[in-house]
């Protein structure tokens, strides 16, 4: 009888869901199962898994987590051999958990016949409501912080990063100063949620991954301590600040490599795990996820969500305030230190939902009317739009820039003509942003490396590996026309760039995004084939699909595997090194097995999703950012596809739209709205809910769950649109007077169907990627990368009189 093979589990604590994946030792998924926080733990009344509070202040039941690690225990129980499993990765979302100084139940002398919540209930934790990494109300105490630290500069040089409201330093300050003094008073220990979750499945106390500490903004990695400065701003004094580092405990260095315990009595009496199970150091979701995908060198991983969030390998510790940057979560201490760069947009998923409900009917609408746009949101080489929708405070350079900001022909309008623009010029900014900041990342040096000599490898599989094109990242200075235009690097030079973009999360499901993401970096985009599984079902949600996994519980399943064949000897290389003796990464180390399956399977692709029923699992993602406001019916852009001659006209030569938003002229003061950037901002109230960190494009619906708010939050004024725009004009407008605004004739409040949005569909994809489970969907183009390249220097210009102040 021949022996099963070993098992390998990755969990992933996300803002709206837990969730599981189990893989073999061929790095095959066989299993998937997760807990919706919103519809089977109900009874914590959330939505999206979180609460909101005025003060963009987001959180969310420290209790539910631990509920739903119980429930998803369960599941796997009864569907699994959980003797098979050898190894325990896991991750989760940035967020804290407050425990307090009273006793707290021993870890490792549980009783079993007991559930864990009943172990651990809310009258525990100091703040049974903690906050996500979407909250943003700590925001000015991260900015004192860095001030205190003598300014962005200074602080990234001692931390690694300068100050963003998400960072544990600053919501520890923000409960220090604003919260009542016995909140301060009776805690008695910190855990980031990784480290929580792990000490739940290890029956111990767990230290912090090293890259976790690194995102608090208290780490040195340079020194391999806290540092004293900013805990003593924290706990506003020298002894205060001693009090928080015993708080936030010890942090494991070691890399990741090797095992950071076994897993708990507990957890093997009540569910039958092995006791010599492994448990590896967690790690965020977002590193985990960056783990999934293998990246090659010169790849950058982007995934797209409430923030947008790029990744690329760095081979050298070179902080500064132009980015963050954390150790490699799975190295080798032998190795080389390596390092992930990493450039964040706060304002990604919340800007694109509220552009899809003031402009279009659905995202298939928005997708559609950012197809029919030209790039720069008009034809001509000198009339370009730029759209900057600051809604929420952000890291450095834009701490200090809130509001909406569109310019046209280089002067600040409040609304484009051309309504039609926005979504396009929206997607443009965002992305041409991550963009300029990738180049001035590559000026410091931080990702230069030499180009990979070629593998001597054995099979045609690993040869199809060591195919794909690298780009070099080693800086080269700009050239003289580039100097005088303001630039320190060339907008025309391709050859720094990625040669390959890597697409996760929702956004990445849009055509319309992989291709301006194709052209803008002028290279192919490749997103993962569970994705495009998920995908078929539920193309607007980053929460995957029923039976598919999410990128970061799968990225763990990895972790966990590498780490156990590692101790046993039976990696991707033998004795973790290659035959020149140099210790294996972790990224070669998982494409070396994905490559010795792919021969072995004569070809076959990774399984994508356990083919679970159609659907994703009842209320997984569907919130919306800001809210599923009731759909106008004087949207822009009508569902009724439009025939071929009518596009045409949409594409240019179209009279334009003089409008304003109607938010405008609403009233000021109310604690439920605010006006920002002089366009109104609906942060609060209205029924309107921020997203989850993994259910960010949700559906649009006709009415809003909570109580239908004014079209004033969803549509520009119609009224103030051109005369030159009576009638039915073939804009998707009619302005008649008569209650139509379509060319096909919808009256306004008639709901609507909306057409399903279409995802990307995989192109003809390589060997070398299909290898690792990535599917290409978009193809670069020369000329529109210079299209795009010919814009970069005006867009810097504006972007840099917004840093400063000056519009």
């Amino acid at each position: 009888m021949p022996v099963a093979s070993s098992l390998f589990l990755g969990l992933e604590l996300a803002v709206d869901q837990l969730r599981a994946s189990l893989v073999d030792e061929s790095l095959e998924l066989v299993g998937v199962e997760c807990v919706d926080f919103d519809t089977e733990l109900a009874e914590y009344q959330t939505q999206g898994g979180i609460f909101t509070t005025p003060g963009d202040a987001y959180t969310t039941p420290v209790e539910m987590w631990i509920k739903a690690l119980d429930t998803v225990l369960e599941k796997l129980e009864r569907t699994y051999d959980l003797t098979r499993i050898k190894s325990i990765g896991g991750s989760a979302q940035h967020a804290l958990v407050w425990w307090k100084s009273t006793t707290v139940p021993s870890l490792s002398s549980l009783d079993p016949h007991v559930p864990l919540v009943q172990h651990f209930s809310q009258a525990l934790f100091s703040l049974p409501n903690t906050s996500i990494a979407q909250d943003v109300s700590s925001h000015t105490h991260a900015l004192t912080i860095e001030a205190l630290l003598g300014g962005p500069d200074h602080m990234a040089a001692r931390v690694g990063g300068s100050a963003t409201p998400s960072c544990i330093a600053a919501q520890l300050l923000r409960v220090r100063e604003t919260w009542p003094q016995e909140v301060w008073a009776r805690t008695g220990r910190v855990q980031l949620a990784s480290a929580f979750l792990a000490s739940l499945i290890a029956g111990k106390w767990m230290p912090m991954a090293e890259a976790e500490a690194c995102a608090s903004g208290m780490w040195s990695h340079t020194t391999g301590q806290w540092d004293e400065n900013v805990l003593d701003i924290v706990g506003g004094s020298h002894e205060e600040g001693r009090h928080v580092r015993g708080w936030l405990g010890d942090v494991d260095v070691s890399g990741g490599g090797r095992r950071a315990g076994t897993v708990g009595r507990y957890l093997v009496e009540r569910y039958g795990f092995d006791p010599e199970t492994i448990v590896t150091s967690f790690t965020s979701d977002g590193l985990a996820a960056y783990l999934s995908v293998a990246p090659q060198p010169s790849d950058v991983v982007l995934q797209f969500g409430p923030m947008d969030v790029m990744m690329a390998p760095a081979q050298h510790y070179i902080p500064t305030r132009l980015y963050s940057l954390f150790p490699h979560p799975a190295q080798d201490p032998a190795e080389k230190r390596r390092y992930v760069a990493v450039l964040t947009n706060r304002n990604a998923d919340v800007p694109r939902a509220l552009v899809r409900d003031m402009y279009t009917k659905s995202w298939s609408a928005f997708d559609r009317l950012v197809a029919i746009v030209p790039p720069g949101g008009s034809i001509g080489l000198d009339d370009k739009l730029f759209a900057f929708w600051h809604l929420q405070g952000d890291a450095h350079p834009f701490a200090h820039v809130k509001g909406i900001y569109r310019f046209e022909t280089g002067i600040k309008v409040t609304e484009f003509r051309d309504l039609r623009a926005n979504p396009r010029c929206l997607l443009e900014s965002q992305i041409l942003s991550l963009r300029v900041r990738y180049a001035k990342m590559l000026t410091t040096g931080v990702l230069a490396r030499a180009l990979p000599a070629p593998a001597n490898s054995a099979t045609t599989a690993s040869m199809a590996i060591s195919s794909i094109p690298t780009r070099s990242t080693t800086y080269r200075p700009a050239p003289p026309v580039s100097s005088a235009l303001g630039l320190a690097f060339d907008p025309y030079d391709s050859a720094p760039l990625p040669t390959r973009v890597i697409a996760t999360g929702a956004a990445a499901n849009f055509p319309s995004v992989a291709n301006l993401v194709c052209d803008i970096f002028n290279a192919p985009v490749f997103v993962p084939g569970s994705q495009i599984a998920s995908a078929q079902t539920a193309p607007h949600r980053n929460a995957p699909a029923s039976g598919c996994p999410s990128r970061a519980s799968l990225g763990a399943a990895y972790m966990a595997r590498w780490v156990w064949g590692r101790e046993w000897g039976v990696g991707g290389a033998a004795n973790n090194a290659n035959a020149n003796g140099v210790v294996v990464s972790f990224e070669d180390d998982m494409r070396r097995m994905l490559a010795k399956r792919w021969a072995s399977t004569a070809g076959a692709p990774l399984r994508p999703s356990m083919h679970g029923p159609p659907g994703t699992a009842p209320g997984s993602g569907t919130s919306t950012p800001y809210g599923r406001g009731a759909r106008a019916a004087n949207a822009l852009l009508e569902e009724d596809e439009e025939d071929e001659s009518e596009m045409g006209r949409k594409r240019g030569g179209t009279p334009h739209v003089l409008a304003v938003e109607r938010a405008l002229s609403s009233g000021r003061g109310s604690p439920g709205v605010g006006v920002i950037g002089g366009a109104q901002h609906a942060g609060y109230g209205v029924g309107m809910t921020p997203s989850s960190s993994n259910s960010s494009m949700g559906t649009s619906t006709s009415t809003s769950s909570i109580g239908a708010p004014s079209t004033a939050y969803t549509t520009p004024d119609l009224g103030l649109l051109s005369p030159g725009l009576s009638g039915a004009n073939g804009n998707g407008i009619n302005n008649t007077g008569t209650g139509q605004i379509g060319s096909n004739g919808a009256t306004a409040g008639t709901p609507t169907t909306p057409t399903p949005l279409t995802p990307v569909a995989p192109m003809p994809t390589g060997d070398a990627e299909m290898q690792v489970g990535l599917a290409k969907v978009a193809e670069p183009d020369a000329d529109a990368f210079c299209a795009y390249a010919a814009i970069v220097p005006e867009y810097c210009r504006l972007e840099g009189m917004l840093v400063k102040g000056i519009v």
